[in-house]
């Protein structure tokens, strides 16, 4: 006789349904996040959640629905039509303010999300969107520009071990099971952030193993490993896939990458996905070193988009060994971050008034724009003047990396700005 379980999985189990409730997301629900006071208003925008997976997208859904007592209906864009959403629509002008959640809307095509515009402009509908693709990419404007644009986060490692937690004693299957945590890291790296994927992990393990159980590192990597799935374009092995692809490009391994491309290709991936992160990496991990790989990318990006599979494959493979034959620099990705980190450490700083703008009298007689001077009547197209704010005088940014071409901007800058920058 088979006995199938019928429960849902612990993931499920545990989901949240009061805003008190919810792990992670503090600068959304917190006690000055916007999502929060959206809700204790009851003036609940169109929004699009936008996040990887198992950080709370759908929870913070229901939350909403639950905290405001409107009426709420979902719909998966992998498997609802125009038809379904207009289903909706229609009995939400029977009701008060219904909250429409759309999951995956990066996968509704243009005609089902122009379905939606009308809605949601007129206030037929809150819409909830949830997608973990780039919504400037996957949304379009006129969609887009009607909803607010929420980000979140992949849940920190306390914010993990709270959940674990909070599972082991309040699900009654495992508060009986006596399960204890004596080792997490295998449980935090595995589960890369993802509420969702360390929850069913735990319980993945407890039906594993009979008895009391005490989960070390060396046996969550056991069990995990003997439970390797298949590619899934729409599940976890999505995101480890990409993320061992782009490592290998990073580490310079062609073979590595052509391998995990050929898993994506077989799997039937999104060509547009495999494409942009490439044209990410080429700037972020390739960068100055090598400047063409920035504008191959680019073309790929647009040839797959026209070409598709099953030919697309060859172009996905000739960019993926290229970049990860390419030489490597994170100098322009480290001098960005680097110059927000500053940016947040001072705050909004005065321009300097030499490189001002001064479309109007006004402003020159303020002095804006005074004794600038324009570089290229200069010898060498370069004069030595100030362009950052006196606060942050002097501070270098951008330090090029150890590589030929970089090497040759490195000279070039140090001829400029040796004595300023220390190049």
């Amino acid at each position: 006789m088979i006995v199938i379980d019928s429960r849902p999985p612990l993931a499920e189990r545990m989901r949240p349904f009061r805003l008190e409730d919810l792990v992670g997301q503090i600068h959304l629900v917190g006690k000055n996040g916007i999502i929060r006071k959206a809700i204790q208003t009851g003036n609940v925008p169109s929004m699009i959640l936008w996040g990887p997976p198992g950080v709370g997208k759908t929870t913070i859904a229901n939350i909403i629905a639950n905290e405001v007592k409107r009426p709420f209906h979902t719909l998966s864009a992998v498997s609802a039509g125009v038809k379904d959403v207009r289903d909706v629509i229609e009995k939400a002008r029977h009701t008060n303010r219904t909250i429409l959640f759309i999951d995956e809307i990066h996968r509704f095509n243009k005609s089902q999300q122009d379905a939606l515009l009308g809605a949601v402009e007129k206030g037929t509908i809150t819409l909830i969107g949830a997608t973990t693709e780039n919504p400037s990419f996957e949304v379009n404007s006129a969609l887009l520009s009607r909803c607010q644009v929420y980000v979140l986060k992949p849940l920190e490692e306390k914010e993990l071990l709270q959940l674990i937690s909070q599972s082991l004693t309040r699900d009654t299957e495992l508060k009986n099971r006596q399960v204890v945590v004596k080792e997490s890291a295998a449980l935090i790296n595995i589960s890369g952030g993802d509420a969702r994927k360390i929850l069913n992990l735990v319980e993945l393990i407890c039906e594993s193993v009979p008895g009391k159980i005490e989960i070390t590192d060396a046996l969550v990597m056991d069990v995990a490993q003997k439970h390797i799935a298949i590619y899934d374009k729409s599940g976890e092995q999505h995101y480890d896939i990409i993320s061992a692809f782009i490592k290998s490009i990073r580490g310079s391994d062609p073979n590595a990458a052509i391998y995990y491309l050929a898993r994506m290709v077989e799997g039937g991936e999104d060509v547009k996905f495999i494409a942009r992160r490439m044209v990410i990496l080429a700037s972020e991990d390739i960068g100055n070193a090598n400047p063409t790989a920035l504008v191959l990318a680019t073309s790929a990006f647009q040839a797959v988009n026209v070409i598709g599979y099953p030919e697309a494959r060859i172009i996905l493979a000739q960019c993926a060994t290229y970049l990860a034959s390419s030489a490597k620099s994170n100098a322009s990705y480290a001098a960005i971050e680097g110059a927000i980190s500053k940016v947040n450490e001072t705050g909004d700083l005065p321009v300097p008034l030499t490189v001002r703008n001064a479309p109007t009298k006004l402003m020159k007689d303020l002095g804006y724009g005074k004794d600038y001077q324009y570089a290229h009547s200069f010898k060498d197209n370069f004069v030595n003047m100030e362009f950052l704010p006196d606060a942050v005088r002097g501070t270098k940014f951008y330090e090029p990396g150890e590589n030929p071409r970089e090497n040759e901007l490195r000279s070039y800058l140090k001829k400029l700005w040796k004595e300023k920058y220390g190049y």
